[in-house]
Order: C-alpha cells, then sequence, then structure tokens
C-alpha cells in the first residue's frame, strides 16, 4: 500500500513550519534588543548613592550650555550695536 501526499498538504506544511521558524527568531531578536535597551538605559541612568553625593553630571552640563549660549547671544548683541 503506498501513500500519496498531495502537494498542497506538503507546501502548507513546509510554509507553516518556515512562519513558526522566522517567528521564533524575531521573537528571540525582540527580547535581545530589549535586553540591550534595558542596559543602556541602566548604564545612562544615575545610581542613587552616587546621584546624592555627586549630583547629575548631566544637568550640569545643560547649564553650562545655557551659560554659554547666553553668552554667545550678548556677544553677537554687543557686536552688532545692539543694546540690551
Amino acid at each position: 500500500m503506498r501513500v500519496m501526499f498531495e502537494p498542497t498538504i506538503i507546501i502548507a506544511t513546509a510554509a507553516l513550519i518556515g512562519l513558526a521558524v522566522v517567528t521564533a527568531g524575531l521573537l528571540i531578536g525582540w527580547r535581545e534588543w530589549l535586553a540591550l535597551k534595558r542596559q543602556e538605559l541602566d548604564r545612562n541612568s544615575p545610581r542613587e548613592g552616587a546621584a546624592r553625593e555627586e549630583g547629575s553630571s548631566l544637568g550640569a552640563a545643560r547649564i553650562e550650555i545655557s551659560d554659554l549660549k547666553e553668552r554667545i547671544r550678548k556677544l553677537e548683541a554687543i557686536a552688532s550695536g545692539v543694546d540690551l
């Protein structure tokens, strides 16, 4: 007795297996990407103890940049002869 499989069933099964493999790969990639982003957030966020002792260097840098922009604006006004 010889069993014959229809080509349609073989193609559908192969497509389903292929879809499962691709889905599993995407799921693994998504989890790894989330883990990477979690590590980046942990690395960039200040620790509680260090933030209390040293203060936030990011905030200090923003204030310094703001001060420099203000100085540049004043110097440009002086150069163009505008009275502040």
